[in-house]
């Protein structure tokens, strides 16, 4: 019984905490702020309906009352008050329920016809509480006084229809404005419980991604709301994230993996060119392999540090509008050789007089090609040809780098372009694992998009920029 206690407890006391916790909610908040301004607007619109529906009643009353009073009066004749007072009595008899009253005296304040002798009520329209058998005592009644020939007549109607009317109004704006209130509460509570769930759910992923849980998202809903698309964009945001964590992993281990092999063959020969020393010999072998490490193991470093410039977006500063032509056409002019020495073939296809611009960085741009270059003639076997050309439409320019070597498998295609990364695992080709890596890091920098297509045989490089209209 005392656990059974002690849960119940520990369910209200969670109860008590989540009705807290939604009182201090923003959407719960704004919910109310709304419902409060709703229901402002709606006691202030009420109001004047109100108001004017009584101004109504009371003109549509005077009417009235004014008519009748102009029915009767015109019965009277001159030197005949006969059918005047007729008049008078039929009217005061037909109106059994006393909404409708009336009296005729004369100018010394008798009764000739009607309910009651009016004494004391000015001309034209007034108001009195009359005190009549059948009638409940103090009942308001309008009433219209006037002169006809030498007698007062005084025509009233009752106010308890016009108050009925106006109190079944109150009435119901009363009770329209407790559903109204209760309504906007409720619903205001259950549209911020669910929104409020929305945001427990994007902190709930921020804490999960705070303790090392990447792979954590947002759930969507899916309706393209303004909390969808936020959310959208943070698993985005942590998409970025969990790869670039994921590459700097895999790059700290490449370049543990990297640098270990040089490293250990640095030490080895700087250890060996100590033994020699010791006994004299020679030790310029020993040097030259040294600087020979050493400047390996600085172009490396020297490739991170400028890929992670580039990224960064310093050299942004330095775009213009250039023709990348003259760029590729340099590219194929430097290479060609290059290949040629390698039992390679390389080929540049430029349309003549065309114009292809960019808004980029040339040294860069050199920089991109280069490595593209670099890299078929060191993964191809003599006697590949590799193409460079430029082609454009549909508002971008194309640089294609092409070749009939082994191509690289399509599973791996996404991935050579991470730091480091290498198709052959075990290093024993020549090779850092950057050039496509800076490759990549340029083509972001420029917004150009890479696609990479099997050419049966072959690779085909295709580097996709925005083209601009003129330098």
């Amino acid at each position: 019984m005392r656990g059974s206690g002690i849960g119940v407890a520990g369910h209200e006391f969670g109860m008590s905490e989540a009705r807290s916790r939604l009182l201090r909610s923003t959407p719960f908040r704004l919910a109310l702020t709304f419902a409060f301004l709703f229901l402002l607007a709606f006691i202030l619109s009420g109001a004047v309906v109100y108001q004017l529906m009584s101004a109504s009643l009371a003109k549509q009353l005077d009417q009235s009352i004014k008519e009748t009073y102009s029915l009767i009066a015109a019965t009277h004749a001159e030197s005949d008050e006969e059918d005047l007072v007729s008049t008078v009595r039929d009217h005061a008899q037909f109106s059994q329920d006393k909404d409708e009253i009336f009296s005729l005296t004369d100018r010394n304040g008798n009764r000739l016809a009607g309910d009651f002798a009016a004494a004391g009520l000015p001309d034209g329209f007034s108001m009195f509480a009359a005190n009549l058998p059948g009638v409940p005592p103090g009942t308001e009644y309008r009433a219209y006084s006037g002169t006809v020939g030498d007698n007062n007549l005084t025509v009233a109607f009752s106010l308890s229809e016009t108050e009925d009317l106006e109190r079944i109004v109150l009435m119901s704006f009363g009770w329209a404005t407790l559903f109204i209130t209760v309504l906007a509460i409720g619903g205001g509570a259950v549209l911020a419980s669910r929104v409020q769930r929305r945001l427990d759910g994007i902190a709930s992923t921020m804490v999960d991604v705070s303790h090392g849980r990447l792979d954590a998202r947002i759930p969507l809903i899916g309706n393209g709301d303004d909390i969808d698309a936020v959310s959208a964009q943070v698993n985005a945001a942590l998409e970025r994230l969990s790869a670039l964590v994921d590459g700097m992993r895999e790059v700290s281990a490449n370049i543990a993996h990297d640098l270990k092999t040089p490293l250990n063959r640095l030490q080895m020969i700087l250890e060996s060119a100590a033994d020699k020393t010791v006994s004299g010999e020679d030790v310029s072998t020993e040097l030259t392999d040294a600087r020979a490490e050493s400047q390996q193991i600085n172009t490396t470093f020297d490739a991170l540090l400028r890929i992670a410039q580039i990224e960064a977006g310093a050299r942004k500063a330095r775009f213009v509008d250039l023709d990348v032509g003259p760029v590729v056409e340099t590219i194929g002019e430097v290479y060609a050789d290059v290949a040629e020495d390698d039992g390679k073939s390389l080929s540049t296809t430029i349309v003549p007089d065309a114009k292809w611009y960019v808004h980029g960085d040339r040294d860069l741009l050199m920089q991109m090609l280069a490595n593209l270059v670099e890299n078929a003639l060191r993964h191809c076997p003599p006697g590949t040809a590799i193409e460079l050309s430029v082609t454009g439409g549909g508002g971008h320019v194309l640089i294609h780098v092409r070749d009939n070597g082994p191509g690289i498998p399509a599973e791996e295609r996404e991935k050579v372009f991470r730091r480091l990364y290498r198709l052959d695992a075990s290093r024993t080709t020549p090779g850092s694992g950057l050039g496509l890596s800076l490759v990549k890091a340029v083509a972001d920098l420029h917004g150009a998009e890479i696609v990479l297509e099997d050419r049966n045989p072959g690779l085909g490089v295709t580097v996709s920029f925005p083209a601009v209209a003129s330098a």
